[in-house]
C-alpha cells in the first residue's frame, strides 16, 4: 500500500509509530521554580552528537516535562530498564500538577550533582542535561505542529556500577526498553555485532 499522511492511511490504527520504531524512551525529571517535581516518558528521544553529547525529548503539546525543562533550563534523562517498564509506565498518567510521579510508581528520587533536577535512583543509568536549545518545529505549510522539542547537552552521566561488565554497560542485562507502535514496547535481550566497512579494505 502507499499513503499520503496528510490524507489518511484507512488503516484500523495509524502506522507511523510502528514503522519508526524501536525508539528509546527518554524518562525525563525536571523541576519548576517552585520546586515541583515531574517525571514523565518521552518515546521521542534519542541522542544526537557526542562531542558535545546532546540528547533531545520531544513534547507533543506544552506538558509540563518541556514547560519546566524551558522555565529552568535542566533536565534528567532517565534510563528504561525492563525491571522499571511498569513504573515506567505508570508515569505516564495524566496526574494534575503537583501530584509526585515519584510517589505514585512508587520510585525512590536520587539527588543529581550538577543539575537540581533529581534523577530515579532504581535508573540503570541516568543523563544529566542543561538545555541548549528549544525548537518549534513547523508543518510544510508553516503551521505550528504543537511540538516542543528540548535539547539538552549531557553534563552528568551516572552508571550503575552493576551494570558495567568489562567497562562497557551491559544493555541485555538492563534490558533497555523501546517503544514500538500501538500500545507496544520492546526489551533489548540480545546483540550481534558488525564492524562498519572502510573503502578499500573489504
Amino acid at each position: 500500500m502507499f499513503y499520503e499522511p496528510s490524507k489518511g492511511h484507512g488503516l484500523p490504527h495509524d502506522p507511523s509509530k510502528a514503522i519508526v520504531a524501536p525508539r528509546p524512551i527518554g524518562w525525563i525529571s525536571t523541576l519548576n521554580r517552585a520546586g515541583e517535581i515531574n517525571l514523565a516518558p518521552y518515546s521521542f528521544f534519542n541522542a544526537f552528537s557526542t562531542r558535545p553529547f546532546i540528547v533531545w525529548f520531544s513534547s507533543e503539546g506544552a506538558k509540563d516535562s518541556a514547560t519546566f525543562a524551558e522555565e529552568t533550563g535542566e533536565f534528567v534523562a532517565n534510563l528504561v530498564s525492563r525491571e522499571l517498564a511498569q513504573k515506567m509506565n505508570r508515569t505516564a498518567v495524566d496526574a494534575p500538577r503537583g501530584v509526585s510521579e515519584f510517589g505514585y510508581a512508587g520510585l525512590a528520587i536520587a539527588p543529581s550533582r550538577l543539575v537540581a533536577p533529581p534523577r530515579v535512583a532504581e535508573a540503570p543509568a541516568a543523563l544529566e542535561c542543561k538545555v541548549t536549545e528549544i525548537l518549534r518545529p513547523k508543518a510544510l505549510d508553516g503551521s505550528e505542529t504543537g511540538a516542543i522539542v528540548v535539547a539538552g547537552e549531557v553534563v552528568g552521566v551516572h552508571i550503575d556500577d552493576a551494570y558495567l561488565k568489562d567497562g562497557q554497560f551491559d544493555i541485555v542485562r538492563a534490558g533497555n526498553v523501546g517503544r514500538l507502535g500501538y500500545m507496544d514496547y520492546a526489551s533489548v535481550n540480545e546483540i550481534f555485532s558488525m564492524r562498519r566497512p572502510r573503502w578499500g579494505k573489504d
